[in-house]
């Protein structure tokens, strides 16, 4: 499955970027990575109009992905939970909430808080043309992420936003984070070492708290994963022939590696476990990773039992799968 960017979303931003170079959207995409790889956050990044459309060219299509597969990961996993109010915290260019408008269209009243005034700008340009009345109609503030304090929605997503903080500032932003959330909190981080570390301790602090995980994890036990591995999952992506050019790739896809948590106040219904990488499929059996409530296990599917060999055959890194496995 493969989440793209809604269709006025890509003609806004290709709207935005006509006439523009490419060749300088590709060097100012870059000069951000290297700001941001040298600790600066989005706000220090991101310092004019042109950073933000080149950012917005060059990476929003990967974090609405990652973003967009997170969600629908909570979907699958707690069907009954309709949101009907969103805070995006630390929005940028609105990337998470045009991606929890796919996923939950019963979303009526949004708001979006970032510090950047170049993102802010774009992401209001992008909103005004959305086909969802509460995109359309969503308040933006330009505010610190702390502003949410006080505040309450349904849900409260903190996309890409987290990493880029002091780790000494991680749990109390996280404080903040989830007392503004009314049912869900869903952070997304880049899939590295970094921002899966990130996430565990931002979980581990929660649930604490009472949090209760709804996806990835089975369980609310203490994360059986051990370093140097790590916890991350991967979405595909389509690239149009533009984003291809900016970004210099020769192929039509890409795949965005993303570590995600979401967390409830209710107890969420109960998931199996959930595969943590691509199934090996050999001519004698299929295994694959998988965390259950019992912690790591590789499962195991001989060929010989043909009805669970293709079940397993077809599971997806990210799966919930049914665990133990139901006979066949």
């Amino acid at each position: 499955m493969t989440f793209d960017l809604p269709p006025e979303l890509r003609s806004a931003l290709d709207r935005l970027a006509h006439g523009k170079s490419q060749r300088e959207f590709a060097h100012r995409a870059e000069t951000i990575s290297e700001r941001y790889r040298a600790g600066a956050g989005s706000r220090d990044a991101v310092k004019e109009a042109e950073d933000a459309l080149a950012y917005a060219v060059t990476r929003l299509p990967a974090t609405f992905a990652a973003t967009a597969a997170a969600l629908d990961a909570v979907r699958d996993a707690w069907p009954n939970f309709v949101p009907r109010t969103l805070i995006d915290a630390g929005a940028g260019p609105g990337t998470a909430a045009w991606a929890a408008a796919e996923q939950f269209p019963a979303l009526a009243d949004i708001r979006l808080i970032d510090d950047n005034r170049h993102l802010r700008a774009l992401a209001l340009a992008c909103l005004q043309v959305s086909a969802s009345p509460a995109l359309r109609d969503a308040r933006y503030d330009r505010s610190d992420l702390l502003a949410i304090d006080g505040a309450s929605a349904d849900m409260v997503i903190a996309s890409y936003v987290i990493g880029e903080l002091a780790p000494d500032r991680v749990a109390g932003l996280a404080d903040t984070l989830w007392s503004a959330a009314a049912k869900l909190l869903v952070v997304i981080e880049p899939g590295t070492p970094a921002g899966f570390a990130c996430i565990r301790a931002l979980r581990a602090h929660l649930i604490a708290r009472g949090a209760h995980v709804v996806a990835p994890c089975p369980h609310d036990r203490t994360c059986p994963i051990v370093d140097p591995d790590w916890c991350h999952f991967s979405q595909r992506l389509n690239r149009s022939r533009a984003h291809r050019q900016v970004k210099g790739a020769a192929l039509s896809y890409e795949d965005e590696k993303f570590s995600y948590v979401a967390l409830a106040r209710e107890l969420p219904p109960h998931v199996g476990a959930r595969v943590l990488a691509h199934p090996r499929v050999g001519k004698a059996e299929a295994s694959a990773k998988l965390c259950t409530p019992e912690g790591m296990v590789t499962a195991t599917a001989p060929r010989r039992e043909a009805e669970r060999y293709k079940a397993q055959k077809g599971w997806r890194w990210g799966d919930a799968v049914d665990w133990p496995a139901r006979p066949p």
